[in-house]
């Protein structure tokens, strides 16, 4: 007698279920997931609440206007090329590396405005950087409302 052996089943992976689960999981997730939009994120500046320094015979102060125009110790620098401020940091360095620069930004002014400032130093060779804030308070209020009128 001749047997036939008989063939091995493949074992079948029913995929169904599987897919059910994974859908389940994508919905769950993309219910629960919060997004947030870097497009509304505001940014205020910061104040801060130190005492005010006087004038220091080491510092060189770099006024940076709304508009992006700069001044160095309130001279108004012609042009707004890293160049030219690097020049005028020198001058106002007058060979002393140890300088500190003061970046006096106004609040609208624009980010790349004070980067050019920072590069500007470092290609002058003024290492030492700060920045100004203005002073919070209700002194700082008082005084406001007085400069206003």
């Amino acid at each position: 007698m001749k047997f036939r052996q008989r063939e091995a089943e493949q074992p079948e992976i029913n995929l169904i279920p599987f897919i059910d689960v994974l859908l389940v999981i994508l919905i769950f997730l993309m219910l629960s997931t919060s997004y947030s939009k870097f497009t509304e994120l505001q940014v205020n500046l910061p104040v801060a609440d130190a005492e005010r320094l006087k004038e220091h015979p080491h510092e060189i102060i770099v006024a940076i206007a709304a508009d992006g125009r700069y001044a160095i110790n309130h001279q108004a620098v012609d042009g707004r090329s890293i160049d030219l401020l690097a020049d005028g940091l020198r001058a106002a360095a007058a060979g002393q590396a140890d300088m500190m620069v003061v970046i006096s930004a106004d609040a609208a002014a624009a980010h790349q405005s004070v980067i050019n400032v920072m590069d500007a130093a470092r290609r002058a060779g003024l290492a030492r950087l700060t920045f100004a804030s203005q002073g919070s308070g209700a002194a700082d209020a008082t005084s406001a409302q007085d400069a206003a009128h």
